[in-house]
């Protein structure tokens, strides 16, 4: 079965949300092969600790793929301690350059609660306007129910949470099994 044939991994709504002092990743935790949810409560926001400096991160994609970015992005924290966009900018640039790296087929959130930023393969590290970021299937959904409720009096665990809910009752490769970690500065 050829890559154009095959019916592809779906499923993945990660956001992120920074407001007063901190900072939410949240995921929900289906997967997907095609029409069939092959899993319902997978894991996809990683809390990473490299030499002590803490750091959450979410994930969209192929999973082996963003395990071998996290890992990546790891060693990349290890040689710059407290540096989240430095260590970000340099994976990005490996991941774009690097003839194995530039097949994997993921996105990441990252934060170390003072920063926010979004990590493609096409050598982007974006930092979100007005706080908010979110990719994967559901993404958008996301997104724009956070935006709305960004000038409320909720908490940014509160915007994750509701967000995420709306997602899921839109995009059908997106559930209500979330994965939450909060990170503050």
């Amino acid at each position: 079965m050829s890559k154009d044939e095959f019916p592809g991994w779906h499923g993945t709504t990660i956001i992120g949300v920074k407001k007063g002092g901190e900072v939410v990743i949240a995921g929900d935790g289906q997967v997907s092969l095609g029409q069939t949810v092959i899993k319902g409560t997978a894991r996809k926001v990683r809390r990473l600790s490299p030499g002590g400096y803490d750091v959450v991160a979410g994930f969209a994609g192929s999973t082996a793929d963003a395990f071998t970015l996290l890992e990546r992005l790891e060693a990349k924290l290890e040689a710059t301690p407290g540096q989240l966009a430095r260590a970000s900018v340099e994976l990005a640039k490996d991941w774009r350059t690097d003839k194995y790296l530039q097949k994997l087929e993921a996105m990441l959130i990252v934060s170390d609660g003072a920063d926010i930023f979004v990590i493609t393969g096409a050598g982007d590290v974006l930092e979100p306007e007005h706080d908010v970021t979110a990719i994967g299937s559901g993404g958008n959904y996301a997104l724009a129910a956070a935006r709305a409720m960004m000038d409320t009096d909720k908490s940014a665990e509160e915007v994750a949470r509701a967000a995420m809910a709306i997602a899921a009752d839109i995009c059908v490769y997106t559930n209500g099994n979330l994965t939450v970690e909060t990170i503050r500065k």
